[in-house]
């Protein structure tokens, strides 16, 4: 009798996040979705955040909240996880909850971080093979990384996990059949990451605001370059451009992942609905 309502609560200016936030609204909207936004201004304690959660979890009308990361670093260092953990289970469609993050490790969570799952709605429909291939994650983030690597493990795959840490990164994700980057550094995973025909999911969102750099990533002519030329900056992912011509199927960014977690946080919304109506 009612949409589906998500609850977004959003803390500073940070640009990334303002656009980040309107895309997610418009697609709330356009789904059929009720989504409300609640500000905090930068200079917002932890305790202001906590108490629009609080009052989130209490508000029958709101079936998944989603506090927009990062949070204004004055709240402290421990200031998402505090927040997160304190996000009912049921509304956490960001599949960040220690609880929603135990049953992701046992295979039985309704609710899972929002840019793995869309990583798994695209390989499925894509009709990668997963059962009995050998998966690289590089990155270990609790966001996408971790959640990534237990995800393709329940599909069956053998799965490595490669961060700072690890010796030869390259030499790893070469003998990889899917490899997906989510480090956050432009152009990290070069053609030498990758093995002929393999699957690359780019998960990395960079903005180039350094013409060298810019410069190194695309060649002259290449219309990415033109498109610095013209807004003095681009956005690009973990993965080199040269790897395409290497690869069997990539991700492009921007368009690729990104639509995706906004998608599965949608499907999270109702999902969490359909069970608090049951």
């Amino acid at each position: 009798g009612r949409p589906p309502g998500l609850g977004i609560v959003l803390a500073g200016a940070d640009p990334a996040s303002e656009i980040y936030v309107r895309n997610k609204l418009a697609s709330a909207s356009a789904a059929g979705c009720r989504a409300d936004l609640h500000r905090l201004d930068a200079s917002a304690s932890v305790a202001d955040a906590l108490a629009v959660v609080a009052r989130l979890n209490d508000d029958d009308a709101v079936d998944g909240i989603l506090v927009q990361s990062p949070l204004p670093k004055a709240m402290g260092h421990d200031a998402e996880q505090r927040v997160f953990d304190t996000v009912r289970p049921d509304k956490d469609v960001d599949g960040f909850h220690p609880e929603n993050v135990g049953k992701l490790v046992q295979k039985r969570a309704a609710l899972v971080a929002c840019t793995p799952s869309g990583v798994m709605q695209l390989l499925a429909r894509e009709g990668i093979t997963l059962a009995g291939r050998h998966a690289v994650v590089i990155g270990r983030s609790d966001i996408v990384g971790k959640p990534m690597a237990l995800l393709l493990l329940h599909a069956d795959a053998t799965v490595t996990v490669c961060h700072s840490r690890t010796p030869d990164v390259a030499a790893m994700a070469r003998e990889a059949d899917i490899v997906v980057a989510a480090v956050g550094r432009a152009g990290y995973l070069t053609p030498a990451f990758v093995k002929p025909g393999a699957t690359v999911i780019d998960v990395g969102i960079n903005r180039v605001t350094d013409r060298s750099l810019a410069e190194a990533l695309f060649g002259e002519g290449h219309p990415r370059r033109r498109q610095f030329a013209e807004k003095g900056s681009v956005v690009v992912g973990d993965v080199h451009p040269d790897v395409d011509a290497v690869a069997g199927a990539l991700t492009p960014v921007p368009g690729g992942v990104g639509p995706l977690t906004i998608a599965m946080l949608l499907h999270n919304t109702v999902v969490a609905a359909e069970q608090r109506t049951r």
